[in-house]
């Protein structure tokens, strides 16, 4: 595929995209890679990187593998999500300590546009794919009540959160920073990218590439055989997703291990919120969010 450099700027783009949203713990950035129509090639892409590649690479040169895998589109994307976990953590830290209700109102809305987005790719409404639905939505909804550990510490903690983060983080509707906040590793690595503390973020880094070399295997072998339900399934995740960013939350447990406070919340009724509801702008950012998908299908639609 050949493609120039505003292609692949507009491809950046959509990385930092998806930078933006796996920041957010309850937002995944595979739902902005879906949207934005890169899913499939970024599946078909990371699947490639295999010991074929190494195969190629011995026979027939750097460029012929480099090619094989995707290579310019590959960096292009991961670049622009780099670049946005790197600008943005600070940011997105503020703003979920200070501006809670008006962050997750935009992701809400955003996410509720998702569902309607991926929906729609669904060839064929039949049992199977009801089912897969509800399967894939309960699934994701049960993920999104279960209390947060605490931190276990050690590099092998946090190789295995980045592998099981990163698969979330490239399903449509699991957020990966939402593993990571079930794990009780998020303050940390957080914190490792907002203090640049190498090491961690090294740590990190390999789980995440152990998990999605692994994971993207099993996801190019169900969209090639069983497309119509793995939608159904990746539709059902962003709607079971929902309660976890809705804005509203209610304390019921605070728990402490050591010197880490863990907050354990359930959604509760605007109307029932301990607190200033900051209700109609958090309807005008949900209407933002939601409008924000079409700007992403305008953009998906410039040629790749």
């Amino acid at each position: 595929m050949q493609r120039s450099i505003l292609d692949y700027f507009i491809i950046t783009l959509k990385g930092i995209a998806m930078g933006a949203a796996d920041v957010v713990p309850g937002v995944s950035g595979g739902t902005i890679a879906f949207i934005s129509g890169i899913y499939e090639e970024l599946i078909t892409s990371i699947n490639n990187i295999s010991l074929e590649t190494l195969k190629i690479l011995k026979k027939k040169g750097f460029k012929k593998a480099w090619d094989h895998i995707n290579g310019n589109f590959l960096i292009a994307l991961f670049a622009g999500i780099a670049i946005s976990v790197l600008s943005l953590a600070k940011l997105i830290k503020w703003l979920l300590e200070f501006h809670p209700i008006l962050l997750w109102s935009f992701f809400f809305g955003l996410v509720v546009a998702s569902i309607f987005f991926v929906g729609k790719q669904i060839t064929k409404w039949n049992p199977q794919a009801i089912i897969s639905f509800i399967i894939g939505a309960g699934v994701a909804y049960y993920i999104t009540t279960l209390p947060p550990m605490h931190e276990n510490g050690g590099a092998l903690y946090l190789f295995f959160s980045g592998a099981l983060a990163i698969c979330a983080m490239i399903l449509p509707g699991i957020s990966g920073a939402f593993i990571l906040v079930l794990l009780g590793a998020y303050g940390r690595i957080l914190e490792a990218v907002d203090t640049l503390d190498f090491k961690t973020i090294a740590i990190v880094g390999l789980g995440a590439i152990f998990g999605l070399l692994s994971f993207s295997k099993l996801l190019k072998y169900l969209f090639t055989n069983y497309k119509n339900v793995t939608l159904a399934i990746l539709t059902g995740f962003i709607l079971g997703s929902l309660n976890k960013i809705w804005p509203w939350k209610e304390v019921t447990e605070i728990q402490k291990f050591g010197d880490k406070v863990v907050t354990i919340t359930k959604s509760t009724s605007p109307f029932n919120y301990d607190g200033d509801p900051q209700l109609l702008w958090a309807i005008i950012l949900g209407i933002i969010g939601f409008l924000t998908i079409f700007l992403l299908e305008k953009i998906a639609t410039v040629k790749k």
